[in-house]
């Protein structure tokens, strides 16, 4: 039995020094990551680049200009197969509302489309 235990002693000096090593090397930092230069200020204050731009308040733009449901297909880019239609939603915007106006385009020919919203905050 006494060889037993002479032989378990160095790896139990092995694993206290791991177990010391990693505590000491893993301190946590209190201090969080420092913010990207510049990235915040601007993701906030840039608009989507969208060709329709839905509104929580129920009226639809189209290059800044309001559009009522008979005009919208006229004003938008005509439909293309390599250029898909891109939306802007609000994060307030009913889903019946959206899917009213998805309808519609799919009714005009737009098969392909990349809705636009903004990340909760």
């Amino acid at each position: 039995m006494d060889r037993v235990e002479d032989s378990l002693l160095p790896l139990i000096n092995l694993v206290f020094l791991l177990l010391m090593f990693f505590i000491v090397a893993g301190q946590l930092s209190d201090t969080p990551l420092p913010e990207l230069p510049g990235v915040a200020d601007d993701a906030k204050d840039q608009k989507p680049a969208a060709d329709l731009v839905l509104n929580a308040d129920g009226r639809w733009q189209v290059g800044g200009q309001d559009v009522s449901e008979e005009t919208l297909v006229s004003q938008l880019p005509k439909p293309d197969e390599t250029t898909p239609l891109k939306i802007a939603a609000a994060n307030e915007l009913a889903m019946a509302d959206l899917e009213s106006v998805l309808r519609r385009l799919e009714e005009a020919g737009y098969k392909d489309v990349v809705l636009l919203t903004e990340p909760a905050s």
